[in-house]
């Protein structure tokens, strides 16, 4: 059992959240943007001041590993590794796709056969993407996809699945398929990460603060310019 503070700011929301035992007991969080820099910290002080606790009374922070938004991802790990080095106290790190279907998985349709995707936006009509089965175990690696038409049907052959995460305003326009499932209101925040920490806490399963690094996936992107390659 413990008291976490659990960081999220892979996507446009900024959401920061204490739980204890895996139970959220307190949240912030900003949803119009990318302000991490500007709320993080001032939402991490608020929180510390409205349970009447230090850094150093906490347990572990837990922060999302990505992918993700470059600049959020590097500002949510930054804050949460100072913190862990100031405090000496251990560092989690959360895939924030695999937080997403955990909480789908706990709480949308548990049809058998069912798999869940998380989906983070990138950019145009590209997301990063995995797959998780009713017990959060991965079933698909984290890839870069470019949506089309075409996307995922060999999966939605096979299983329902619920699609989850802001990039799923793209695969809702592109999918056309009776497996297909839309949940649009689940989209990353810290209090998906609350269950998972509290779980590799009792695991003892923490990073190297000194040397972690957040799962970025922007290398394995590829943009093809539109322009002709003869410049006329």
């Amino acid at each position: 059992m413990a008291l976490i503070l659990n960081i999220e700011t892979a996507t446009e929301i900024c959401s920061v959240c204490l739980s204890k035992d895996g139970v959220v007991t307190h949240i912030k969080e900003n949803k119009e943007g990318l302000n991490h820099a500007k709320l993080l910290t001032v939402f991490i002080e608020d929180i510390l001041k409205e349970a009447d606790i230090k850094a150093t009374d906490l347990d572990a922070v837990a922060v999302s590993s990505g992918p993700g938004s470059y600049t959020g991802l590097r500002i949510g790990v930054s804050v949460a590794k100072g913190l862990c080095y100031g405090a000496k106290i251990p560092l989690i790190a959360i895939s924030t796709l695999q937080a997403m279907a955990h909480h789908a998985a706990t709480s949308t349709d548990t049809r058998d056969n069912i798999w869940y995707a998380s989906l983070i936006d990138a950019r145009r009509m590209e997301v990063f993407s995995a797959f998780y089965d009713q017990d959060n175990k991965n079933q698909r690696p984290i890839k870069a996809d470019i949506i089309d038409h075409e996307s995922y049907r060999g999966i939605l052959n096979q299983h329902s699945v619920v699609f989850v995460g802001n990039g799923v305003e793209k695969c809702k326009e592109a999918l056309n398929h009776p497996n297909a499932i839309f949940a649009e209101d689940i989209k990353a925040t810290s209090a998906y990460l609350a269950p998972i920490s509290e779980l590799r806490f009792q695991q003892q399963n923490f990073e190297d603060v000194a040397y972690f690094e957040p799962f970025y996936l922007k290398d394995f992107v590829v943009t093809q310019s539109k322009k002709n390659i003869l410049g006329k």
